[in-house]
């Protein structure tokens, strides 16, 4: 399947594929890139969990994003690290990680439950209690999506200060 990826031109800049996962990993946010089911790019900045080579994240059970999956279910999504700009040397330190895959929707409702529990624990993890009620109230109207990771690349400037 990575074939049909292009290298990364900066040879100097690739981060290896496991500085990739680990960033994946401990990311607070990304931004999921899809085609528009209008033909136009769609990129929405989503919150996320992930669970071995998979990433969860939950939505309203319509809309513009799920049009558009059920039309190209293809996608990238994109998680940017630690950055610095240096505004006197006119350029940025940063780290990213690009995953690209395929959404799966209509899950189990056993996998929908644990990627919700998944989602919780990672950003209310003093909450769990709470986040199970939450989880119950609102499960009949969410939806949740998995994006099945094909191929991970990673990228990055470090720059010495001094």
């Amino acid at each position: 399947m990575d074939s049909v990826f292009r290298d990364i031109r900066r040879k100097d800049r690739v981060l290896s594929c496991d500085a990739a996962w680990k960033l994946l990993e401990r990311g607070e946010y990304g931004f999921l890139a899809m085609q528009g089911m209008n033909g136009y790019g769609y990129g929405i900045p989503l919150s996320y969990a992930m669970r071995d080579r998979s990433l969860y994240f939950h939505c309203a059970p319509s809309g513009f994003k799920l049009d558009s999956l059920d039309v190209c279910d293809r996608v990238s999504f994109c998680v940017v690290g630690r950055t610095e700009v240096m505004p006197a040397r006119f350029t940025t330190a940063y780290e990213s990680a690009l995953a690209f895959g395929r959404i799966r929707r209509s899950l189990p409702e056993a996998e929908r439950l644990e990627a919700l529990r998944l989602l919780a624990a990672k950003y209310s993890p003093d909450y769990r209690e709470t986040a199970e009620k939450y989880i119950a109230g609102s499960f009949g109207r969410t939806e949740v999506l998995r994006l099945d990771i094909e191929h991970v690349t990673g990228k990055g400037k470090r720059i010495e200060t001094k």
